[in-house]
């Protein structure tokens, strides 16, 4: 090969950076066209939800930056700090804007940080949910028989049961189970587990219904004549298809992941005090709510529902969004 012929071949294409850049603009001319980014534009509730829970999920996360205290550290806590009042009211004090506990500890502190913890479990039980549910809604549809029955009919006995009832029973068995030493430090994973055994069965029944329209079809059964493997037919093929239904699931249950979450540390069978989530302040504050000092309780309540409706909202808009027949 020639030198000339070389250095031609080392030197990249001249047009290949604007060819890439007319290709992502492309794309991104497309994405703004298409229906679902419509549809989004055409709803200002969706948009203002979806602003409020991106600012409720970042101010969780980045709050050791601005907060005024780490409100689980004992050394940073002053008690003669107990119960002040909100800022706007005559006895509040900067910098306790949202004002303290009995404790001396910031209610906007305690707020962010046991949102931050509500998140994490809300979404780790959710993708596990997601990981179960799938799992065994595509063994239970595409090979049936003896498979699909005992796998449904488990998820009948726990649709049987309230959920709250399962992850109250889960929670409180495994507690039980833990040695005292190790139940705070795995309260978290206690958790999950009882929100993933009381929420799988949803994901499985969607992925099922679709698996057993789809393995059916002639190129199921021209993947099966070629001796293709089942796990790379369910992988590649069936699975993509159901993916829309099961994002929606998804969105709608994170929410209903943290009010689970919120309500069985509300128990006293979830979070404990040294590691909060919104649920365990909400409980701690209960008892001050009508004795004066209702912001202790009544500020991670609001906290509560402004993350649960804004998932909620989003979860409806795109339930609607990606359903054709309301196109």
């Amino acid at each position: 090969m020639s030198q000339q012929h070389q250095v031609s071949a080392m030197t990249p294409a001249p047009d290949d950076g604007p060819e890439a850049s007319t290709q992502i603009t492309g794309r991104r001319a497309k994405w703004r066209e298409g229906e679902i980014y419509q549809s989004f534009r055409r709803r200002p509730a969706t948009i203002g939800a979806a602003i409020l829970l991106l600012f409720l999920i970042v101010t969780a996360f980045l709050s050791p930056l601005f907060v005024p205290q780490n409100p689980y550290d004992a050394a940073q806590l002053d008690l003669l700090n107990a119960e002040i009042p909100p800022i706007w009211q005559s006895d509040g004090q900067w910098p306790f804007i949202l004002g303290t506990d009995t404790q001396g500890r910031d209610v906007l502190s305690a707020i962010l940080y046991g949102s931050r913890v509500s998140i994490i479990i809300g979404i780790a039980a959710v993708l596990l949910s997601l990981i179960v549910g799938i799992t065994f809604g595509l063994l239970a549809g595409f090979y049936g028989g003896i498979i699909d029955t005992l796998l449904m009919r488990l998820g009948d006995v726990l649709l049987s049961i309230p959920t709250i009832l399962v992850a109250i029973l889960v929670s409180s068995l495994a507690m039980q189970a833990l040695p005292a030493s190790l139940r705070d430090v795995g309260a978290a994973g206690v958790l999950v587990l009882a929100i993933v055994l009381s929420s799988w069965v949803q994901y499985a029944r969607t992925v099922r219904a679709q698996a057993s329209v789809e393995r059916e079809k002639e190129y199921v059964l021209a993947a099966r004549v070629l001796n293709v493997p089942g796990r790379r037919i369910m992988l590649g093929h069936i699975l993509p298809n159901t993916l829309t239904p099961i994002f929606v699931a998804a969105t709608l249950n994170f929410g209903m992941a943290i009010l689970t979450e919120a309500t069985l540390s509300f128990l006293g069978i979830g979070m404990p005090p040294g590691q909060p989530s919104l649920g365990t302040l909400i409980r701690l504050g209960n008892d001050y709510l009508f004795s004066g000092s209702w912001w202790i309780v009544v500020f991670p309540v609001v906290q509560l529902s402004f993350l649960v409706v804004t998932v909620n909202m989003i979860g409806d808009w795109l339930r609607d969004a990606l359903n054709p027949k309301l196109r």
